[in-house]
């Protein structure tokens, strides 16, 4: 059994499912190999346009696999820390990517999965799916970049709560503070993602990769994201897709974008 899904439709969406109910989708050493191997096929693949993340079954993914990470106390410390930053950094590829992300959290997201969805450029969430990264309540200091990602997503303040005190919050919750983009019901919820994730592949892929790279640079003022802009758009004023957008508006119709 692949304990990762992959799905390409034609538009250019693909959806990566991660795939293992029985645990809960937790972070094993197959899936971490499957999802490395899975990130580097797309950043070379120039058709797609979009993905999506979800959990097969019930949850998002539990995080780390708990027995894995039982067995790797009688390690020192030294090689901990080069076998969890590799963990680390393969699961966070998915922020390499130029193409926009999309995570749908079906059901719980718990540390490590959590952070991965985060890790996202959206995020959407079931109303009742549970978030939480209860590193602290396992003994363990927060990993995956968690006290990174909780307080750029949703503020210092709630990063805050919910690391240290474990706090639990399901996704209407979610979307209220900020740390999702929406919550749908949860029959409702891929449906929903699949429809974002279609209008954004409608779009000019150069122009939307160009973006998705301006807004993860984290200009340091209101200069640098003007010099950014003057280069990044007279590169999109030079494509073929530029002018079928504005052909497009002015007759009317929906834009036909190939990429060129």
């Amino acid at each position: 059994m692949s304990e990762l899904l992959v799905d390409r439709s034609d538009d250019g969406v693909v959806q990566v499912t991660l795939n293992r109910p029985d645990l809960r989708n937790a972070m094993t050493d197959a899936m971490t190999a499957q999802w490395l191997e899975t990130m580097s096929g797309l950043a070379k693949d120039r058709d797609v346009r979009c993905l999506i993340v979800t959990g097969a079954g019930t949850a998002f993914s539990s995080g780390g696999d708990l027995s894995w990470i039982g067995e790797r106390n009688t390690e020192a410390v030294p090689q901990l820390r080069d076998r969890m930053l590799a963990f680390y950094r393969t699961w966070l590829t998915i922020t390499e990517l130029e193409i926009p992300t999309i995570a749908a959290v079906n059901g719980p997201a718990v540390g490590a999965g959590l952070c991965v969805a985060l890790a996202c450029d959206l995020v959407y969430a079931a109303d009742d799916a549970k978030l939480l990264a209860p590193f602290t309540t396992l003994g363990l200091h927060p990993g995956m970049a968690a006290t990174y990602l909780l307080p750029r997503r949703a503020g210092a303040s709630l990063a805050r709560e919910m690391l240290l005190t474990g706090r639990v919050m399901i996704g209407v919750e979610a979307a209220d503070k900020g740390l999702v983009n929406q919550s749908f019901p949860k029959n409702d919820l891929m449906s929903e993602v699949r429809a974002i994730a279609t209008k954004i592949a409608q779009n000019a892929p150069i122009a939307t990769r160009l973006t998705k790279v301006a807004l993860n640079q984290d200009h340091q003022d209101l200069e640098a994201a003007l010099r950014w802009e003057s280069l990044a758009q007279p590169v999109t004023m030079a494509s073929s897709d530029m002018i079928e957008g504005l052909a497009a508006h002015r007759e009317r119709r929906m834009p036909k974008f190939t990429g060129s």
